[in-house]
This record gives C-alpha cells, sequence and structure tokens, in this order.
C-alpha cells in the first residue's frame, strides 16, 4: 500500500496514511480512518475527518460526539518517505472548524501516552 502524507494548514506534512492506518511523524500508529472517512485515535475515541487536502478537520464546538469504537489492531510501525510531494493549495477552513494536527495534535496519539494509559501500577 502506499503511503499518503496527510498534511496542516500551513503545508507540513504532520501524519501519514497506509489505509486505513493513520501514523505520525516518527512512523508510530496513532489511529485509523473508515470508510466514511471518519478519523479515531488509537484508543478508538473519535478526532475528527479526513479531507481531500487530505488534512484531518474537527468541528470546534460538538454537540453530538461519537461514540468510541474498539481500534483495529495495532499495525507494525511504517518508515516514512524520505522526500514529499509539496502539499496542494487548501481551501480556507469554515467557521467553528479546526485543523486537528495544527491546533491539538494531542488528540492523535500513541497508545503510551494519553489519559487512558494503563498505570504503572
Amino acid at each position: 500500500m502506499a503511503i499518503i502524507p496527510i498534511y496542516n494548514s500551513k503545508g507540513d506534512p504532520d501524519a501519514f496514511m497506509e489505509y486505513p492506518h493513520i501514523f505520525n511523524r516518527n512512523g508510530d500508529w496513532v489511529g485509523w480512518v473508515t470508510q466514511k472517512r471518519e478519523i479515531y485515535a488509537a484508543d478508538g475515541v473519535y478526532v475528527g475527518y479526513l479531507t481531500n487536502d487530505p488534512r484531518i478537520l474537527r468541528k470546534r464546538a460538538t454537540s453530538a460526539l461519537k461514540p468510541r469504537l474498539e481500534p483495529p489492531a495495532a499495525p507494525k510501525r511504517i518508515y516514512p518517505p524520505a522526500t514529499l510531494p509539496l502539499a496542494p493549495l487548501m481551501s480556507e477552513l469554515a467557521p467553528g472548524t479546526i485543523d486537528v494536527l495544527l491546533d491539538e495534535p494531542e488528540r492523535l496519539h500513541t497508545l503510551d501516552v494519553g489519559e487512558l494509559r494503563a498505570d504503572l501500577d
């Protein structure tokens, strides 16, 4: 499968997709995308949606949060490509929409980070 860069609104590649898995810049698994282009973190929490740019966006105020999903099996680590194409021209963000990779990158984290990680005790 091809590795697809996911850009932030500044045009920097901040994540990579090897369908359906999402990886950070280090190649660690941080989430996945559904067939409806919804992005979930590795722990099953809804993060946002994938656009055609490709970017990960989210509505700032969400009245109905998506339920937590059971994550798929963790894939092997990937090695991001050394060279990447330039980011495409991106449309303006609609009012009330945020770029997850730029404004809330902590939403996409590895399984060993976050509030639901297992305690060491």
